[in-house]
């Protein structure tokens, strides 16, 4: 099994209520599952990768966009090199499992 690791993270805006952050992993980079409480919009920005979610895998490629609901474990795995763009409310917590 891979072992997961975090992703580069950059702040690329924040408002009252709303932040952007740049997530960026290397090619075959599998970054941590985890669910956040509140729900959340992942923009590929560079790159494909593989989105984990409620058993399922989509595979995303510069341009796509997916929505994060709430309580729902995930998880992404980069194929290529990949920026994302993850935009969320500033008060979301997050829970990770691995």
């Amino acid at each position: 099994m891979k072992k997961a690791t975090p992703p580069k993270v950059t702040t690329l805006a924040e408002g009252s209520v709303l932040i952007a952050k740049q997530m960026e992993a290397d090619a075959g980079q599998l970054l941590p599952e985890h669910l956040a409480n509140l729900e959340s919009i992942v923009f590929v920005r560079e790159g494909e990768c593989i989105f984990k979610m409620n058993n399922e895998e989509h595979v995303l490629k510069q341009g796509d966009t997916i929505i994060v609901p709430p309580e729902v474990r995930h998880q992404i795995e980069a194929i290529t090199d990949f920026k994302g763009v993850h935009f969320m409310p500033k008060d979301i917590q997050f829970t990770f499992f691995n």
